[in-house]
């Protein structure tokens, strides 16, 4: 009878072992290095292959005269000259950092506001029934309906394309932390009032890092909206003194008809906005996923 227990204990405690390695081997992370064949197969020719699909498709269109009309849509190589010639003439990079300096900038003065009225909003109930109906309102308008009162109330100045974003952007900012607020579990609050993070302590330490995938998301609606709130400016609202943007130059563009300088605006603007994304967000997104055991770190 003992033996038969001895063996039993001796079993138990050899798949209590199993079970500890297993889970063991579950939280190791993988920290060799993804090979280079790997990462271009899975994230650099996915995206090359469908360009080259657009293109190709675009290029056909032209060539057998699908549309046969160049005033209404040109070749690639037409707007590809009309890129090289702006770059050789040194106004590319011009159109590009007085859209992006701006939409940034605008960003950041987005974010300062945005955050904290955020945490207002989803900490306090009274202020949160009183604005967070405003807010959804606010998020669901178009950016392009503030463009009209801005340049009534402020003239045709840099301070109205500014007014623009943060009115396109607070609002997705300040939802998207509510979202993450709202999501943060509350045995995380209870926990943190025992270790004595109340307040703006606990707001810091418990409240911001476990709602930072919903902010994060946020933060992405918000650049969003701040970009196409500065586009829809910069075509409605053309001054010779607020120089010439990727908007205003599609403005300039379609009141030429010239639909390869059009088509030019669009790509650039297509492009700084990807750009800023796998620059800025995505490399965010990812740290946060990683932190909390969601991403492999390769």
């Amino acid at each position: 009878m003992a033996s038969t227990d001895s063996t039993t204990v001796a079993k138990d405690g050899n798949d209590l072992a199993g079970l500890e390695a297993g889970l063991d081997a579950l939280e190791t992370r993988q920290t060799s290095r993804t090979p280079f064949r790997q990462t271009f197969t899975e994230k650099i020719l996915p995206p090359v292959l469908a360009v080259a699909l657009v293109l190709a498709v675009w290029q056909a269109l032209v060539s057998f005269k699908v549309v046969d009309d160049p005033t209404k849509l040109p070749a690639p190589s037409a707007v590809w000259d009309v890129v090289q010639t702006a770059w050789l003439q040194g106004e590319l990079l011009d159109y590009i950092w007085t859209s992006v300096s701006r939409g940034l900038l605008g960003f950041l003065f987005a974010l300062l506001i945005g955050t904290p009225l955020g945490l207002i909003v989803a900490r306090v109930k009274f202020v949160r029934a009183a604005i967070g109906p405003i807010l959804s309102g606010l998020q669901s308008l178009p950016s392009v309906a503030w463009v009209p009162p801005a340049v009534i109330w402020l003239g045709l100045n840099n301070s109205m394309m500014y007014a623009v974003i943060l009115l396109g952007a607070v609002p997705s900012i300040a939802n998207g932390l509510v979202s993450g607020v709202d999501q943060v579990p509350p045995l995380f609050l209870r926990a943190g009032r025992t270790l004595g993070a109340t307040g703006l302590k606990g707001t810091w330490h418990i409240v911001l890092p476990a709602a930072l995938p919903g902010y994060v998301a946020g933060l992405k609606q918000g650049w969003a909206f701040s970009w196409r709130s500065l586009m829809a400016a910069e075509i409605i609202a053309s001054f010779p003194d607020l120089g010439v943007g990727l908007g205003q130059l599609l403005e300039n563009g379609r009141n030429a008809s010239d639909m390869a300088m059009v088509f030019e605006a669009i790509l650039l603007i297509l492009v700084v906005g990807i750009a800023i994304d796998l620059l800025i967000f995505s490399p965010l997104e990812r740290w946060v996923l990683r932190s909390r055991g969601l991403l492999v770190k390769n």
